[in-house]
């Protein structure tokens, strides 16, 4: 049989020992290849797959047997309520981040032309959600991948903000010398020794954006030295961090004189995002 809920039965079947969610992982994956909603699969159960149908969902369903992330294959994430271009260039967006979203939004205001800098922009998620959202915004979007900004760039288009300028830079290098009111970063911050590396969609994903050394507080000890130097008095810089960070990152900004040092937790309640206020 070759119906919809025939090879999704079979589809689920074989993602069981390698997905924690193997029948939303099928569904997802058909859904895509359909061109349709996974609400449809469900109405039209019974309906037959093509042949051409057939052999791509099984070619996908291979690849997530050897645990490819579902964005890679799909090439996009949702993020914010918006579908970002994905692929193996750059970190898969993920709910986490969205408290550093919502934390941003609170200090730039609506009317405001606010010069922002996204530092290790990836996929731009962060970036084109920003500019999206406080479209009197001027965002700069730096990355050191040309491949990932050139994701970036597509994301940008598609979500019509004409607003993200992008650099390929090595963190501050190429960044011009203004000032901006807020810094935010996602950057490398874990251990080259974390055993997460080897589980998950993390294996798949760019080492360079994952990795960073000194117990993975490299990076954010060179962003925060180097943002005073383009940051406005009392302009805030915005970390993502491990869960296991805060502490760490509390004391390199307080070390740094930055002022008004706060750490903020996620919806599972681990410390993701840290602020301090220039001064």
């Amino acid at each position: 049989m070759t119906t919809i809920q025939h090879r999704l039965d079979s589809a689920t079947g074989f993602l069981t020992a390698v997905s924690t969610s193997p029948r939303l992982d099928a569904e997802v994956l058909l859904a895509f290849i359909l061109e349709k909603n996974r609400s449809y699969l469900r109405a039209w159960n019974d309906k037959e797959l093509d042949t051409l149908a057939f052999a791509r969902f099984e070619s996908l369903i291979k690849q997530r047997q050897q645990g490819i992330p579902i964005a890679y294959l799909t090439g996009s994430r949702e993020f914010w309520s918006r579908d970002f271009i994905v692929s193996p260039d750059v970190l898969i967006p993920r709910p986490d981040t969205e408290l550093l979203i919502e934390l941003c939004l609170t200090q730039i205001p609506i009317e405001s032309a606010f010069k922002i800098l996204d530092l290790g922009t990836g996929s731009a998620a962060i970036a084109v959600t920003l500019a999206a959202e406080r479209s009197n915004a001027k965002i700069i979007a730096v990355d050191s991948s040309a491949a990932a900004l050139a994701i970036a760039q597509e994301n940008a288009r598609k979500h019509n903000c004409s607003n993200v300028e992008f650099i390929l830079s090595d963190w501050f290098a190429a960044v011009p010398q203004i000032q901006f009111d807020l810094i935010v970063s996602n950057p490398p911050y874990i251990a080259d020794d974390d055993e997460h590396l080897s589980q998950g969609d993390v294996r798949f994903e760019p080492k360079s954006a994952l990795i960073a050394s000194e117990n993975g507080l490299r990076d954010i000890r060179t962003i925060a030295s180097h943002a005073k130097l383009y940051l406005k008095p009392c302009g805030t810089l915005w970390f993502e961090h491990g869960y296991n960070q805060a502490q760490a990152v509390q004391t390199i900004l307080t070390e740094l004189n930055y002022a008004d040092v706060q750490t903020y937790h996620d919806l599972a309640g681990q410390a993701r995002v840290t602020t301090g206020k220039f001064t």
